[in-house]
């Protein structure tokens, strides 16, 4: 950990009894990953606590403001200075996570992102964010689990980084990535080539994941032997899956049907992991399966439903706004939508 001292700054104005300074020692390779690109990173820790100037002299982090905030900003340097020291990838959004996961007081961020579930091109990958944490925990100690939230929170991504690990160990004998081709619909036969060409497009994400996470020389190896298999989800029917870890993506656009005949292909020895976001169906007409499942298993043993929300985005920070924002609109238009339904006059009134 960096060594630090404190001690009364500079008096500045009425508050020159709060105002103090941190001086934080912290060696070079640990500087420069805390740093980042731009100073970025230390810029983010300034822009969680506005009261704190945050100054960089060579190996030194000076922290100055009232005393709880400079507090709080040095637990959270303390924090990052830990996480790059144990080979954490940082970026702002991490350290706008780990400040709230301090001043919330659930742990630490160090310990709760905890060692990467696998190094994908030597980039290790694991939890971002407190959701996160508990959707890969949750993937381990249950036989299904449902990862349900909006664009960007990793719900795919930390499945199939899962899937990698339990086939790593030995602890599955084959991996199952699948989707519903729901978009294609009625152009699917519009599209040139063969089945498989026509299909390939909704299946690209999961080929690009999975090249990420493994070796690209390794990959096609593996799917020419049947022990990673991509596919739609039409040819899951009629199946029993043994021995396997199963993912099924864009779980809203199943159909009800849909959904009960893929977790009903759950075989011995397997787990499931089923992803999707109810805020964008793309199901032409009916009920979405990922929606219905949520009321009709929601109570039972060994079946888990994450929850993930805004908090747990992790691409760019403008991505977690966006989700909001479109929350609060359609919240407001069903609002609308309710209110106007409420108040026309019934059929039988205007009679």
């Amino acid at each position: 950990m960096p060594t630090s001292d404190t001690r009364p700054s500079e008096p500045r104005g009425d508050d020159a009894a709060d105002i103090v300074r941190v001086d934080m020692q912290v060696d070079g390779v640990a500087m420069v990953q805390l740093l980042g690109p731009q100073d970025r990173l230390l810029k983010t820790v300034e822009k969680q606590y506005p009261d704190v100037r945050v100054l960089v002299r060579g190996n030194e982090v000076v922290l100055e403001g009232p005393a709880d905030p400079v507090r709080r900003a040095r637990g959270l340097v303390d924090e990052l200075v830990a996480m790059v020291r144990g080979g954490h990838d940082l970026a702002p959004a991490e350290v706008e996570t780990s400040a709230r996961v301090l001043d919330a007081g659930q742990s630490t961020p160090s310990a709760m992102f905890g060692d990467p579930i696998v190094s994908g091109k030597g980039k290790p990958i694991r939890a971002k964010t407190p959701g996160q944490r508990e959707y890969v925990d949750a993937i381990d100690e249950h036989t299904i689990t449902f990862g349900i939230g909006p664009a960007g929170t990793g719900k795919t991504y930390l499945a199939m980084a899962k899937a990698v690990q339990a086939l790593q160990r030995r602890e599955v004998q084959r991996i199952i990535l699948t989707r519903p081709a729901v978009e294609a619909g009625e152009r699917l036969g519009f599209l040139p080539g063969t089945l498989t060409d026509k299909i390939d497009p909704y299946l690209r994400p999961l080929y690009d994941a999975l090249n990420e996470m493994m070796d690209p020389e390794i990959v096609p190896k593996l799917l020419a032997a049947g022990t990673v298999e991509v596919a739609p989800l039409a040819y899951m029917r009629g199946r029993t899956l043994n021995d396997a870890f199963v993912v099924l993506d864009e779980a809203q656009n199943t159909t009800p049907e849909q959904m009960k005949m893929f977790l009903t292909r759950l075989g011995f020895g397997s787990k499931m992991v089923i992803t999707g976001d109810v805020t964008q169906i793309d199901l032409p007409t009916g009920a979405s399966g990922l929606q219905l499942v949520t009321r009709v298993l929601d109570r039972i043993d060994d079946i888990h439903f994450s929850r993930l929300t805004s908090d747990d985005v992790v691409r760019h920070t403008l991505v977690g706004r966006i989700v909001d924002a479109y929350t609060t609109f359609d919240a407001e238009r069903q609002a609308q939508q309710f209110a106007r339904s409420e108040n026309r006059p019934s059929e039988r009134g205007t009679r």
